[in-house]
Formats: C-alpha cells, sequence, structure tokens
C-alpha cells in the first residue's frame, strides 16, 4: 500500500464528491487525482529526485503530495515562516528536488525547478513527452520527509515511508464511510504531521476538506457555519483565541460533531470554557509524534463529556491523552531501562507499524521495535496514557523529579493568568530551581507571593516556584508548542 493508492481508491469510489475547498477553489476526487497525475509525469520529465512544497494551506498542497506519491519520489512540506538562514539550508539539503512555492524566490532554490503553486491546477501543466509513471511504487520508499519543530534545537528530517502512514489511515479510518455532507476544516499548515494526517485520513473517509491558509477566530467559527463543517483540528493556541473571541458566548456551530485537538498541551481552564461554549460537539485529544505517523492515543468525546458532567473520576483523566489506538503498544520504563509499573513515571515508548522512529541520519528503534519518544509519563489502572512532557525538560530538584507541566497547569488555573513556563536553573544546593515564567490576562493581577501561596494550595512546597517573573507573551512555535529554550534563555542572560 502506498499514498497513492488511497488517492485512486478514493477517486474511484467518489469520483464526482468535493474533495478539497480552498478559497473559491475546489476539485472533486476525480479532479484531484487527474491534477496529481499530471504534476507527477511533469516532475519525472524534469528528473526531480523529490517534492519541496513551501506554502500556505490550499488545494495545491495535495495536488503536490499526491503527485510526489504517484511519481515515486519524497514530499517535503518546509515551514514558509523560516526566515532566510533557517529556510535556505533546507532547501539545500534537498537539492535536485522540485520546489513548489507560494513565494519566489524560495532561498537556495534553483529557479530552473521553482515552480508557481497555481500552476499545479493548470491542466497544461503536463509533460511534454511521453512519461510514464511508475507502475509500483514500494511500500517501504520513504513517502514524506517532516521536519521536526524542533523546540529543543535543531530540526530533525523524520522519515515517514509509505508503509507507515498507510498503516495509521487504514488502522484508523474506514474506507469511504463520510457521509455526503461531512466536511472537515484544516488549518494546521502543511509541514506539520497533524496537517499531513488531516489530509490523508479525511480524504480516505471522503469528507470535502475545507482549508484555511491562515488562522483567525472569528474566520475559523464563520467558515464552520458557512461550510456546515462537521469535523475540525486545533492546536491549544488556537482553540485559546477561539475562547477568548466568543467572550463566553455560545459557538452556535450545530453541524460541528467533532473538535479534536492537540500538538502541544492543552491548559485545563481553556478546555473547561471550551466544553461550555460548544455545547454538542465531542471533543477529542489526538496524541502523537511526527517520529509515530501522527496520533496513536485518544481521549475521546464520552470522556470528555463525563468530565463535564463533574465525574472526579473523568476530572482527572482530562491530563490524559486517552487510551492507545489497536496495533500501539505502550511501556514505561526506567531510566536503566527496566520497566515500570502501573502508575509509575518514567520514559514512554512505544511500537506498533505506523511508527518510523527513523531520521535522515539513521534509526532509532530498538532491535525489539520500540521507539524512544522522549516523553514522560505513565499509564493508570484503566490504561489511560499521561504525558507529563518531554524528558529534556524533566526539572531534577534535590533527587525529585519534576514535571514543569504540572505546575504550568496549577499556575494557568489562577484567574489571572492565561499562560505559564516553568523551568529548571542552577542551583548550588538543589541541583536545579524552578522558575515561572507568567502572562497576565488584561484584566487581571497577581503579585509573585499570591502566585507562590496558589501554587502551595494545590501542590507540594518543593514544587512551588522560587522565583517568578512576568512577560507579555511567551514564545511558541506557529503550531503552539512552547518554545522552552528560549523562556531559559530569556532567565538567565
Amino acid at each position: 500500500m502506498n499514498l497513492s493508492l488511497l488517492l485512486e481508491m478514493a477517486s474511484s469510489a467518489l469520483d464526482d464528491r468535493t474533495a478539497v475547498v480552498s478559497g473559491d477553489v475546489s476539485l472533486t476526487y476525480a479532479e484531484l487525482d487527474a491534477a496529481a497525475r499530471r504534476a507527477a509525469g511533469r516532475f519525472l520529465e524534469m528528473g526531480a529526485t523529490g517534492v519541496v512544497f513551501c506554502g500556505t494551506n490550499d488545494v495545491s498542497f495535495p495536488i503536490a503530495l499526491f503527485a510526489a506519491g504517484y511519481a515515486g519520489l519524497p514530499f517535503i512540506p518546509l515551514n514558509y515562516r523560516l526566515g532566510v538562514e533557517q529556510l535556505q539550508p533546507l532547501v539545500e539539503a534537498n537539492a535536485g528536488a522540485v520546489v513548489i512555492a507560494e513565494v519566489q524566490p524560495v532561498p537556495g532554490a534553483d529557479p530552473a525547478f521553482t515552480i508557481d503553486r497555481d500552476d499545479l491546477l493548470d491542466p497544461a501543466f503536463v509533460a511534454t513527452t511521453d512519461v510514464e509513471l511508475p507502475g509500483f511504487v514500494d511500500p517501504d520508499d520513504v513517502a514524506v520527509l517532516l521536519y521536526t519543530s524542533g523546540t529543543s534545537g535543531t530540526p530533525k528530517a523524520a522519515l515517514l515511508r509509505h508503509r507507515h502512514l498507510t498503516a495509521y489511515v487504514i488502522g484508523t479510518v474506514e474506507f469511504a464511510g463520510a457521509e455526503p455532507e461531512q466536511a472537515a476544516l484544516v488549518t494546521v499548515p502543511p509541514y506539520h504531521i497533524a496537517g499531513m494526517a488531516n489530509l490523508l485520513s479525511n480524504m480516505y473517509a471522503g469528507r470535502r476538506i475545507v482549508y484555511l491558509d491562515a488562522f483567525d477566530a472569528e474566520i475559523w467559527i464563520e467558515t464552520i457555519r458557512r461550510e456546515g463543517v462537521t469535523q475540525a483540528m486545533v492546536v491549544p493556541t488556537m482553540l485559546a483565541r477561539v475562547v477568548m473571541h466568543l467572550e463566553g458566548e455560545p459557538a452556535n456551530v450545530p453541524t460541528l460533531r467533532t473538535l479534536s485537538y492537540g500538538g502541544a498541551r492543552m491548559p485545563l481552564p481553556v478546555l473547561e470554557k471550551a466544553l461550555v461554549m460548544f455545547e454538542g460537539t465531542g471533543f477529542v485529544n489526538a496524541y502523537g509524534l511526527t517520529e509515530t505517523s501522527s496520533t496513536i492515543a485518544l481521549l475521546g468525546p464520552d470522556d470528555h463529556a463525563a468530565a463535564f458532567a463533574g465525574d472526579p473520576v473523568a476530572k482527572v483523566r482530562l491530563g490524559s491523552v486517552g487510551k492507545l489506538l489497536p496495533g500501539i503498544e505502550a511501556e514505561v520504563r526506567h531510566e536503566d531501562g527496566s520497566i515500570l509499573a502501573v502508575g509509575e513515571a518514567g520514559l514512554v515508548f512505544l511500537r506498533g507499524e505506523q511508527i518510523s522512529g527513523e531520521y535522515d541520519g539513521g534509526s532509532v528503534i530498538d532491535a525489539e521495535g520500540w521507539f524512544p519518544t522522549r516523553d514522560r509519563g505513565w499509564i493508570d489502572e484503566h490504561d489511560y496514557l499521561f504525558i507529563e512532557g518531554r524528558a529534556d525538560d524533566t526539572i531534577i530538584r534535590g533527587g525529585e523529579n519534576i514535571a514543569p507541566a504540572e505546575i504550568e497547569d496549577v499556575l494557568r488555573r489562577h484567574p489571572a493568568v492565561t499562560d505559564a513556563a516553568v523551568v529548571g536553573l542552577p542551583d548550588d544546593e538543589w541541583g536545579q530551581s524552578i522558575a515561572a515564567v507568567v502572562v497576565l490576562g488584561t484584566a487581571g493581577s497577581a503579585t509573585v507571593d499570591e502566585l507562590q501561596s496558589f501554587c502551595r494550595e494545590h501542590l507540594r512546597g518543593s514544587k512551588t516556584p522560587e522565583r517568578i517573573e512576568f512577560r507579555d507573551e511567551l514564545p511558541h512555535t506557529p503550531t503552539g508548542k512552547l518554545l522552552r529554550r528560549e523562556v531559559l534563555a530569556d532567565l538567565t542572560t
């Protein structure tokens, strides 16, 4: 199985159903398939060794992805928001690849190998010679090369093979199972694994995919109402902006059946407000990594509804990422490699067909097929997976492992706080001390002493930040992940 076969199947079964919409442009499944095949021939005629995509969400994204699949070439979506010094090395690392660009010139790209993304919609964009597409694309070939977000350093190129991505899609989605009126709103960018997974899974299900090229809370709500959107996915910063935009009023989106969130830790106060505003919508927390081909665990609508109804056990589970998907195994290990018991926190390892664990420099999968996520977490007695955060972020104070996320969650529950970040600073006595950077709401106020007292009410004294500073905002990636290294640098310079 390979990516192009997913589209071929959908096109055969749903040829005249609308596949993708962006602004005033829409394509049926048959039109998407035809455009992808035309572009694939042109890429092969050019002698391309890959397909780089540098642009926002629109219909050219799925054309380029599936064209790469039909041509048997790796697809490489790059972060169009990067500056020249960051983007150019990534483009140059993929020399020989055709570059699909929204804005030209692209730093480091050969103009002769650069194509305007709108050209992919032109029926004249075809091979000028007789080019035959590969009759077979090996499932073990690299399908997508995704650069990780680089929250702790230089981005790494994660390799996802056709078999990894198709295992995820086929294992989680019923082919052509969507009703004709179902539509999915996608605002996550193409260079993020969630953007890739949303395209593949919704296309395989047969939904109409509605793209927004940028996120705006008001436009997002209006699009759901206008397009009759039934499914949508957001990262935490997006949902926080939606909640702020609604100002406590109901969302009034009766068609929206499911609202998924992921990509970073969701602040519980934001989630609790959203559950009130989006009455009748099922919430889903999706946890996964670039290296796992997207989602490996889900916390479903029933768990969210039970927590909203006041079930104390379910409220605790709102802090989890839910249960593993079928076919996924997990182990929690001590630093020495021993397997920990239920409820004990340690390093999370995963195994399954959709998990790649492979980078441009080699694989990190061990001999038994386990992938080290570098996340710390634990599994409770009912198989719910709780993620504390990245292992590198753990604060070790007097020999005690302290998860920054636990303290951040408490700080965000203070009525004056809208965001918080916690890091460890070098300390001669304790090894590390706890420092917090806090963002206050426009109408809120709080002192350091008040916030420290608030933490002591909800946490052990050893987890109370010794240092708290205030900032107007915190640094995040475009997809909502906290840039903790920048917070640390701010406090130590």
